[in-house]
């Protein structure tokens, strides 16, 4: 399999296991003070955060154990090594299991046993999967696969996603649209938080299924054309999905306030459905359902068309 570098990056090759561990554990240290860490600041600190040697203590672990696993010889590390690494690096949940995702693949444990699929190819949702996104029509509904695509989109979701969607001609791309497209500064008011939360859940992706063909094509190309990405990159922040409330600002209907749920497809895994709604009664909730208004014309119209 082929290796992307991009220098400057702080990304060689998504299956350089060594250094996945080592810029990981490097990166949340650096982020850790003595204040926090409950340790004396003490002076003449040439680096921020923690030093290795502090690092050992809080985690129970010889000075050299830890400045072995920092280098990246994670593989045989047994699960309370990495819990203690855990609570000495303050990691939180997504950031826990990242670490065990990378311990894994350094011992040659299959994360996910997803089966391996070409970049070229998206999967397909069943049929029955998109008659159910249909039938969500007060709200924005896709199915997203672990490289950003949209494989998958209800009515009111095209709607909203019109700017990410385009002409139809390439499988939509959430990633791409944030970092290649200048129309996603327009869309996204808040596009530094989104980037932060795009390239979190591409790293955990990456921890969780390192060999993915797919998720180095993408790494790679962001890489090589954006800034941005690859500062983000090589911070070597993860993160989930999950749950919470996004602000976009549609070219139909203006600024929406959408809470969103990502629910993970049992019978499809890889794959996630993602619904937006809005709180009801808000004005959000009255411009999408505009937006759903203007949908429903624009096919309406299209049918008399052809």
């Amino acid at each position: 399999m082929d290796s992307v570098a991009v220098p400057g990056s702080g990304y060689a090759d998504v299956m350089d296991n060594r250094a996945e561990v080592r810029e990981f554990l490097m990166s949340r240290r650096a982020k850790i003070t003595p204040e926090r860490a409950g340790l004396p600041a003490g002076g003449n600190r040439r680096v921020p955060g923690l030093r290795r040697h502090e690092v050992a203590t809080l985690a129970g672990v010889s000075v050299e154990y830890y400045t072995k696993l920092e280098r990246g010889a994670i593989a045989g590390a047994s699960a309370s090594v990495l819990d203690s690494l855990s609570r000495a690096l303050m990691l939180n949940e997504t950031e826990r299991a990242h670490l065990f995702d990378l311990a894994r693949a350094a011992d040659g444990i299959p994360t996910s046993g997803r089966h391996r699929r070409p970049a070229s190819a998206p999967r397909q949702p069943r049929e029955s999967l998109q008659w159910t996104l249909e039938s969500m029509q007060g709200a924005v509904a896709f199915v997203r696969n672990p490289v950003q695509d949209l494989v998958a989109v209800n009515r009111l979701g095209r709607a909203f996603y019109s700017p990410v969607i385009g002409d139809g001609g390439r499988t939509p791309n959430l990633a791409r649209f944030q970092f290649l497209d200048p129309a996603s500064r327009d869309f996204y008011p808040e596009w530094d938080r989104f980037a932060h939360m795009c390239v979190g859940s591409m790293r955990a992706e990456a921890g969780r299924d390192p060999q993915n063909r797919g998720i180095q094509d993408l790494v790679g190309e962001l890489s090589t054309q954006s800034e941005a990405f690859r500062t983000l990159w090589a911070a070597h922040d993860v993160r989930t999905h999950g749950a919470g409330t996004k602000r976009f600002n549609h070219p139909q209907v203006g600024e929406l306030v959408l809470a969103y749920e990502e629910l993970a497809i049992t019978a499809e895994e890889g794959l996630a459905v993602v619904v937006y709604t809005a709180e009801p009664g808000s004005a959000s909730a009255e411009r999408l359902q505009l937006l759903a208004s203007l949908a429903a014309s624009e096919v309406e119209a299209d049918a008399q068309r052809r």
